[in-house]
């Protein structure tokens, strides 16, 4: 192990970990990465079979490391798994896989990470790069604990198989509830059922892909005092089909319902129906529990500027969305943020090392 005044722990081995380590590094400090499951890989591999990136290839490659194959294909699931794992690979830092941070306590002179085995790991600095998947955001309505129905959240849908011939409500507005919603329509009667209309974004105007425009024009740079003034919903990027689908009756589209019952739903207009299946689209909150007990966290979220924490020094946040920019928490800008937020890091951890004489 490096010396632990010139060490900085990471916490999550995906995309947001990964950005971070290969910062750490490059800052001439010592990134040690602990991720919680298998591979250096993230959430990646549990996600719906069905996901590709949003964004084309070309403009989802993190720095070093061109992503593989033609640039203007939509990377899929698994090829964002393999790309991530040969990512881990080129940076030639420590990663320890298997190894789940259970909490997060301060010394005298920086840290210390409790894992779940009961390891206690001394650190100067640490990333907090663990992502949101592993904190889904189920809303809980009335009666929806007597519902006899299947009800999940997106998190734990893979495919549409288990769905044929079966009435489902997906609960969403955005990209992830869409599409979902537009594969389950292959084999199931779909409604999807959302507070707000879904508002459709052309993915190619002008012939070009979407991400193109947002990179030439600035936009993934605004920051988020500025995208609210421009945002005031995300949009599903859309090449015609799910706009089409929703056109042709497809998918139905309605208002939130209000209510469960004991098979059904009860509409907002007071009508109900039958429903074998809700699935809940809705977005997931930081997983950063672990900081909870040294008073980081407000409500369970971090408490910080553009990514810097605001109430320990040697602390900062990689991967929150809309962190410093639209682009944030996508393997498109993850990067620009680990390198502002590790600059701040390692001029604290420097800071630290010479105060005490090292």
């Amino acid at each position: 192990m490096p010396n632990s005044q010139t060490s900085v722990v990471v916490i999550g081995g995906g995309q947001s970990g990964l950005a971070a380590a290969r910062a750490v590094r490059d800052a001439g400090l010592h990134p040690l990465v602990l991720e919680a499951g298998d591979r250096p890989v993230g959430s990646w591999p549990h996600y719906y079979d069905s996901l590709t990136l949003f964004s084309p290839a070309r403009y989802s490659a993190m720095p070093g490391l061109p992503f593989p194959g033609d640039p203007d294909r939509y990377p899929t699931r698994d090829e964002v798994a393999d790309y991530l794992r040969s990512y881990a690979d080129s940076l030639g830092v420590e990663i320890r896989t298997g190894h789940r941070v259970r909490t997060v306590s301060t010394t005298p002179t920086g840290f210390l990470v409790h894992t779940a085995a009961g390891e206690e790991i001394p650190a100067s600095g640490i990333v907090a790069a663990s992502g949101t998947f592993g904190r889904p955001h189920l809303p809980v309505l009335p009666g929806q604990q007597e519902f006899s129905g299947e009800v999940r959240h997106v998190a734990q849908y893979r495919e549409p198989a288990p769905y044929a011939g079966r009435r489902v409500i997906v609960v969403g507005a955005g990209n992830s509830a869409v599409q979902v919603g537009y594969e389950l329509a292959d084999v199931a009667t779909v409604t999807l059922a959302s507070v707000s209309p879904v508002h459709f974004l052309d993915q190619r105007p002008n012939g070009r892909d979407l991400h193109h425009w947002l990179d030439t024009s600035g936009f993934d740079d605004l920051p988020p005092a500025w995208l609210a003034k421009v945002i005031h919903h995300i949009p599903v990027l859309d090449t015609g089909g799910y706009r089409k689908a929703f056109e042709s009756g497809v998918i139905d589209r309605r208002p939130m319902f209000t209510t469960f019952e004991e098979d059904r739903v009860v509409w907002a207009d007071g009508t109900s129906e039958h429903v074998d299946a809700v699935i809940f689209a809705t977005g997931y909150r930081p997983h950063l529990d672990y900081l909870e007990p040294i008073g980081a966290l407000d409500a369970g979220l971090p408490q910080h500027v553009a990514g810097i924490s605001t109430t320990h020094p040697g602390l900062v946040y990689v991967g929150l969305e809309f962190q410093r920019s639209f682009s944030s928490n996508t393997l498109r800008g993850v990067s620009r943020d680990a390198d502002y937020v590790v600059s701040a890091l390692a001029a604290h951890v420097r800071d630290a090392v010479t105060i005490v004489g090292l």
